[in-house]
């Protein structure tokens, strides 16, 4: 099949969804009224809470949210065929993840900028508020170390990429000063300096390797890690207009112009897809995912559809940073399709590939053996992999992890536009890079979201810590953070639990979708809880047993084999604790609901009037 109709399908879905079904949600949901002060402007401190351009905080939000997710994930599960994962990224990102991101940041929005478990504990209950907080905290610091391992495995040793992504944190550093202090308000003139920078310095990147400046910008594994724990600390620390904010703003528009482009390259290639719609691989026991489709398509691909940690970014930096209400349905729901369009385009640069070379990148080459004939019985019988691996100048075999593959599709398509053919090798390395700075984008966001959380669980224990502007509580919480995720990366023991990742971030969209719909029955919104609550049902049903499933077939039989008793005690603890989190919330919240329904009163019916 060509891919282009694809492409149109999910723009026009898209587009009809934004004008109708969300103005709905706006309209009758949140009912959003620029006279209401928000939290920028009303706890304005210079620091975290500060007035922000509606397309600079687009940036940030996109930034934020889209780390590896929506690139590797739909990879990945491209083992599944193109329709399974297209059909549920449309319809996911539609009526799950951008109405998830929405809710929280308004909910965010009400209540001065507060993290989802303050929103959970005045919404349900002090114990759903623990429980969140505790949740959430472990979720974000393992999936900051597991996206923190890709970015050093991306940069070592590599001096082009990690002389690209470096050179961004002065450029963003000059935008903020050139945006808030020199020339407050001139975004226009700031974007242009930056945009002209970034792209001087993509030129010149290529020419760093083998040149006198390789040293310079050629790192190992740990030294790398310092790097990034540095870099990390100092985001969470500064002012966000300062270097946050800025820094992710522009790479957004390096993303948004590297997937505009793609999209432009399929729709001018329209390139064939090679996968076809379903695989034998549907019913379990696949290479990649030896689970069945039901459940693991769904905990695969994550955030190209609904992703808890959007609901952290939405109660965490973003909601300090808005100008006025009017701006959130862009900047959620604008950034959930846009990140839903993004992981369209990577299944279809995926299954672009050839069948047989797909999987032979993905699949360790003493496993690959094992499926060959069940390869050859489904027709995957063609290669191209030699020519692909002299092309890009790097040997492709068994680079498994679906950022390798999705580089070679990409630098694939783009080769095909006339004028740009022979230059695969620069596009794939390009691709690379890109992917390491779609990802480094989420971790310096992250472990600032990550200190909010952390700064208000410590400041129900000593009062100081829940004020973001108390410079030692911010020095403290980010110092902590910081410590734990970059010890796991480098000592590489996160790789321990990264299995249970994708369970844990649906898990944690799952109580985000409960805080959501009490949140909306709590104003009197009953008939409405609808559009939280079924997504909230779905996602919770595939994602449990996903979770039981990995407990039963995966982590209980690593206990009775040599060198896997930790492993699966790690991955079996930790899914079990988040699984119990979950149950505790959604318990919590359910009485609540039936008392509202009964005809008790709302709790915060007052709370939509203008303050």
């Amino acid at each position: 099949m060509n891919a282009m109709p694809l492409i149109l399908v999910a723009l026009g879905i898209f587009v009809l969804a934004y004008r109708y079904y969300y103005s709905f949600i706006v309209a009758k949901i949140a009912v959003i009224n620029d006279l209401r002060v928000t939290p920028a402007h009303r706890l304005e401190d210079g620091k975290d809470f500060v007035p922000m351009n509606k397309w600079v905080l687009f940036g940030h939000h996109f930034a934020a949210i889209a780390g590896a997710g929506p690139l590797v994930g739909p990879v990945l599960a491209s083992q599944f065929g193109y329709f399974p994962g297209f059909v549920w990224m449309v319809l996911g990102a539609v009526l799950a993840g951008s109405v998830h991101d929405f809710v929280i940041f308004v909910a965010s929005v009400r209540q001065d900028g507060k993290s989802l478990a303050e929103i959970a504990k005045k919404e349900i209950s002090p114990l759903s508020g623990a429980t969140a907080s505790f949740a959430t905290i472990l979720i974000i610091v393992v999936a900051l170390a597991g996206l923190g391992i890709v970015v050093v495995n991306a940069l070592a040793e590599s001096s082009w990429g990690t002389f690209t992504i470096a050179s961004t944190i002065p450029i963003g550093v000059f935008m903020g000063i050139w945006m808030f202090k020199f020339r407050p308000g001139k975004t226009v003139e700031a974007t242009i300096m930056g945009v002209a920078l970034l792209t001087l310095t993509v030129i010149l990147g290529k020419h760093i390797p083998d040149s006198i400046f390789t040293p310079y910008f050629s790192f190992d594994h740990k030294t790398l890690t310092i790097m990034l724990a540095i870099y990390g600390f100092a985001a969470s620390v500064l002012p966000v207009w300062l270097l946050l904010s800025p820094r992710d703003y522009l790479s957004s528009i390096m993303k948004l112009a590297v997937c505009f482009f793609l999209a432009i390259g399929v729709i001018w290639v329209a390139p064939d897809l090679k996968m076809p719609a379903f695989t034998a691989f549907d019913n379990g026991g696949g290479p990649i995912i030896p689970g069945t489709l039901f459940p693991y398509l769904f905990i695969t691909i994550a955030c190209g559809a609904i992703s808890g940690f959007h609901a952290c970014v939405s109660s965490g930096t973003s909601p300090k940073l808005l100008n006025k209400e009017s701006d959130i349905k862009m900047i959620t729901m604008g950034a959930m399709l846009a990140e839903g369009m993004v992981s369209i385009l990577a299944l279809i640069a995926a299954c672009s590939l050839l069948p047989l070379d797909y999987f032979q990148i993905n699949v360790a080459p003493e496993k690959f053996a094992m499926f060959k004939d069940q390869f050859t019985a489904m027709g995957f019988t063609q290669s191209n992999l030699a020519q692909l691996s002299k092309d890009v100048g790097e040997q492709l075999v068994g680079r498994s992890g679906g950022g390798v593959s999705l580089a070679v599709g990409m630098a694939q398509i783009f080769s095909s536009i006339p004028g740009l053919g022979g230059l695969m090798s620069y596009w794939y390395h390009f691709v690379i890079m890109f992917e390491a700075l779609f990802i480094l984008t989420t971790l310096d966001a992250g472990t600032r979201i990550a200190r909010f959380i952390l700064q208000d669980a410590l400041g129900r224990f000593y009062k100081p810590f829940a004020k973001t502007d108390w410079m030692p509580g911010t020095i403290i919480s980010s110092s902590i953070v910081v410590l734990f995720w970059g010890y796991f990366i480098y000592t590489g023991n996160v790789s321990t639990i990264w299995p249970m990742f994708g369970v844990a971030n649906q898990l944690l969209a799952t109580f985000a979708l409960v805080v959501a719909t009490t949140w909306i029955i709590n104003r009197g919104k009953i008939k409405y809880a609808w559009v939280t609550f079924v997504p909230m049902l779905f996602v919770g049903i595939t994602t449990i047993t996903a979770a039981i499933m990995n407990i039963k077939n995966i982590y209980m039989p690593m206990l009775s084999k040599d060198g896997k008793f930790l492993t699966g005690l790690v991955n079996l603890s930790l899914t079990g604790v988040i699984l119990i989190c979950v149950v505790i919330i959604f318990v919590d919240a359910v009485p609540k609901w039936i008392k509202v329904l009964k005809g008790g009163e709302a709790k915060f019916v007052n709370e939509l009037e203008v303050r």
